[in-house]
């Protein structure tokens, strides 16, 4: 196994559509594997493969805090469902980060439920049901999968934020990474 390096907002690979895994072989474990570690070492509580380089339709979670999944797993090609979002703008406790914006936090409205249908390491179909925080981690990186960061759904004046972090880290351009367990970031 190996921690990979995280790429930053402005590479391509995280803002395109990802790529249905096709292929459910040693090659997809080795990158599931590497993605575990990757999610400890940052650390984080989830991970989608276009964040370490890989346009592929997979995601990890590590998320001990509920009752409704293992604490940790992993979505191939996954489907994400969710409930309608209550309007308004969001609160101090929907603030969340990325590992691929990282040191930057941000409040976002999310639905507060999901359900997640994908396919395990081994091609198995499985289905969860969501809430809470743990719908917030599976729907923050579903939309990695759609070529989308949580700082792409950001309301003013959170935008604003987002976008001066961006210029002020000099983020927003292709070939930025950061390697967590040796660089000093978090997300």
């Amino acid at each position: 196994m190996a921690v990979l390096p995280i790429v930053i907002s402005g590479d391509p690979v995280l803002h395109r559509p990802a790529e249905p895994v096709t292929e459910f072989d040693a090659e997809l474990r080795t990158l599931v594997d590497d993605m575990f570690e990757t999610t400890v070492a940052a650390p984080g509580v989830g991970l989608a493969a276009p964040q370490v380089g890989v346009g592929k339709r997979v995601f990890v979670w590590m998320y001990d805090d509920q009752d409704e999944a293992p604490a940790q797993g992993v979505a191939i090609n996954p489907e994400l469902w969710i409930a309608p979002l209550e309007p308004g703008l969001p609160g101090e406790d929907e603030v969340e980060g990325c590992l691929s914006f990282p040191g930057e936090r941000f409040a976002l409205r999310r639905s507060p439920r999901a359900l997640l249908r994908a396919q395990d390491v081994d091609g198995n179909p499985f289905e969860i049901q969501a809430s809470g925080w743990f719908a917030r981690i599976l729907q923050h990186e579903f939309d990695h999968l759609e070529g989308l960061l949580y700082v792409d759904r950001l309301v003013h004046p959170e935008n604003r934020g987002a976008h001066k972090a961006q210029r002020k880290n000099g983020w927003g351009r292709p070939g930025l990474s950061w390697q967590p367990g040796v660089d000093d970031l978090e997300g």
